[in-house]
């Protein structure tokens, strides 16, 4: 049986689900993160609840059958039924590992305690986290067990270029390929991110566990 790591696997090589129209519904990897992953004309769902109500659920909804996944209807009624929530339906993009060092200099944080990692642990495993002038990078183990990468970038330093450097570093940080989740209305990330060779391939939307 395919896994949602199979899909996503297979995503970052270029290899997509069918566009037919279709619904796979696999189960969670872990308690944490339940979803949907929207590609071409073919959607992903990954929960533990019945798979027949899923179906049933997406075929009440009075909209297009290839936006019904993420229609409001559908989420709300996945997120009243597991308890969870969500905060937005992120693009999702990948790129793949680069050879050689980053392209600035990092400075990798040990304290655990440090806010940033402090709140990446909430999402991710298997945290790392580090510093530059301006800037902070984080890496963990996400949705499915992909590698994924966050940046948060200095107010002061803003339009200087230095997001996407580092999530270019980020990329010869990595020994695989490399997720982000950005919103679609925060268009200077999403244009750092494209900037630094990562490739759109889907929208999703992650349910996370109750706090």
């Amino acid at each position: 049986m395919e896994t949602l790591r199979d899909i996503l696997d297979a995503a970052a090589r270029g290899v997509f689900p069918p566009a037919d129209g279709g619904t796979t519904i696999v189960p969670q990897v872990c308690h944490r993160d339940a979803g949907v992953l929207s590609f071409t004309a073919h959607s992903v769902v990954f929960t533990d609840e019945d798979p027949e109500w899923v179906r049933a659920t997406l075929r009440g909804l009075d909209c297009d059958p290839l936006a019904a996944t993420m229609n409001p209807r559908f989420l709300t009624a996945l997120l009243e039924r597991t308890g969870r929530r969500s905060e937005t339906i992120d693009a999702m993009l990948v790129a793949d590992p680069l050879p050689g060092g980053p392209p600035l200099a990092l400075k990798e944080i040990e304290d655990a305690n440090h806010p940033r990692i402090a709140y990446a642990r909430g999402r991710r495993d298997d945290i790392r986290a580090w510093t530059a002038d301006g800037g902070v990078l984080v890496t963990g183990r996400g949705v499915g067990g992909r590698l994924e990468v966050s940046v948060e970038v200095d107010e002061a330093v803003r339009q200087r270029g230095l997001g996407r450097v580092l999530v270019t570093a980020a990329r010869h940080l990595a020994g695989e390929p490399l997720w982000a989740q950005v919103s679609p209305g925060n268009a200077r990330s999403l244009r750092a991110f494209q900037a630094a060779g990562y490739r759109p391939v889907g929208a999703e939307a992650v349910l996370l566990a109750p706090q």
